[in-house]
């Protein structure tokens, strides 16, 4: 679990991954084309609150500000066409967008029409799955999804899953019916990881029993390395791998060395993947709030590695989406999954199953407030229809913001480090200030209502 105050309690087993295989020269692919993703996955909320991540405060906890990553990535894709990144977390974003000017929203349209910049998952945060209720989870999606619907025009297609702690049949068949082409995700029992190493199975047709048939199965991939980088490959300001010295006049110059480090790395990858394309994430928590240093040092891997097209690897910066279109066009069969990825175990004796009924306060005021929002969404719309009355029209406003605000923070409280009980204690209070400050709000702007009505 991680209840603890070091970061190194996200602990990850990546076992078979790490192997170094002698027989790379067996892999039947010519070439093998790597899908790089760049990526930052930000919790909303963990071992510091919503707000501390966002502005980076308290760095002494954790080193982390969402919104340098936003506003040195966006410069970043400004500069080269050629670069992607991904981005998940709607409660941040929103906050990021709203402080942009109208310039800089401008160029964010032109980054997202293009395809540079691309949101996956796009709910209000990346739900935990075994603890919200299965409507909480709708509403958070919808919350998101509807901003980037009104704000870009963009129907998110792709689930992104890379950190909760095991995932269920329910939320394949959930993202299924959402629409969703695909679903990624990281955390599988090691056991399974290696099974599915061995027998290529890391991708596969998830079609659960809750909603079956054809049309509710769900193309489902497993990270081969969890979500970071490949290991010694990590350019984040908070890293301390070796940067790229491409300078053959330098006593340090290591471009060749590590070039072929990488390329060793995703031959050994190819041999237990059933086709030549490859995704792989470049990123990790928090990551890219210095966007420059990250891409620059990517940059002269891909730049090398691709001017040797002898060595049989070719790189690019890709997305989840353009991925799932290119493996798409080629005629590959697929296992079939019906049940859970549960119960998650990172080692032997290591299972993940705690935070099923860890900090029971908070998972019993959201179970209880989500009823509540539903009650009271019944009486907005009530409300709405009471058109001739005076008192209707005034609390109309007052009432849309007050719901507003408790739909955002039960979209928080579904986060995969709030409702499961896996934060640092003050985050844990936070969460419980967030949602009884909004439940607060719509109480009162309710009682005026029925005190008017009745």
């Amino acid at each position: 679990m991680r209840f603890g105050d070091d970061q190194m309690l996200r602990t990850h087993h990546h076992h078979k991954s790490l192997e170094q295989f002698t027989n790379i020269e067996s892999i039947p692919f010519a070439t093998i084309n790597v899908h790089l993703i760049p990526h930052t996955h930000d919790d909303v909320g963990w071992l510091k609150t919503l707000d501390e991540y966002f502005y980076g405060s308290s760095n002494d906890i954790q080193n982390a500000q969402v919104q340098y990553v936003l506003d040195t990535v966006i410069v970043e894709l400004e500069k080269d066409p050629s670069k992607h990144f991904i981005y998940v977390e709607v409660a941040f974003f929103i906050r990021w967008w709203r402080e942009q000017t109208k310039e800089k929203q401008d160029s964010v349209r032109r980054l997202v029409a293009s395809g540079q910049l691309e949101f996956i998952n796009g709910g209000w945060c990346m739900n935990d799955e075994a603890a919200p209720y299965y409507e909480d989870i709708i509403d958070q999606m919808t919350l998101g999804h509807q901003f980037l619907k009104e704000t870009f025009n963009v129907t998110v297609e792709i689930g992104w899953h890379i950190d909760p702690f095991g995932h269920s049949s329910t939320h394949a068949s959930l993202f299924s019916q959402m629409g969703f082409n695909a679903f990624f995700f990281a955390r599988i029992d090691y056991q399974d990881k290696d099974y599915r190493l061995d027998n290529k199975t890391m991708e596969m047709i998830w079609n659960p029993p809750q909603a079956s048939g054809e049309e509710h199965s769900i193309f489902t991939s497993i990270n081969y390395y969890h979500y970071e980088a490949p290991p010694s490959f990590c350019f984040d300001q908070n890293c301390n791998d070796q940067p790229i010295m491409d300078d053959p006049r330098l006593e340090e110059y290591n471009l060749d060395e590590r070039a072929k480090t990488f390329v060793t790395y995703f031959k050994n990858m190819a041999l237990h993947y059933r086709h030549a394309d490859l995704l792989h994430t470049m990123g990790s928590d928090f990551q890219y709030s210095n966007a420059f240093k990250y891409f620059k040092n990517v940059d002269k891997l891909i730049k090398h590695i691709n001017n040797h097209p002898e060595w049989g690897v070719n790189l690019f910066y890709s997305t989840p989406s353009n991925y799932i279109r290119t493996i798409n066009r080629q005629s590959i069969t697929y296992p079939v999954k019906t049940d859970d990825f549960w119960p998650y175990a990172d080692g032997p004796h290591a299972y993940w199953t705690g935070y099923f009924v860890s900090r029971v306060a908070i998972k019993g005021i959201v179970k209880e407030t989500g009823r509540f929002l539903q009650s009271v969404r019944t009486l907005f719309a009530f409300v709405q229809i009471q058109e001739k009355a005076d008192y209707a029209l005034e609390l109309q406003e007052d009432m849309k913001k007050s719901i507003l605000k408790l739909e955002e923070a039960m979209g928080v409280l579904q986060h995969h480090d709030a409702i499961a009980g896996t934060s640092k204690q003050a985050v844990a209070g936070d969460y419980m200030y967030i949602i009884t400050k909004a439940l607060k709000k719509v109480q009162n702007v309710n009682f005026f209502f029925l005190v008017r009505t009745f």
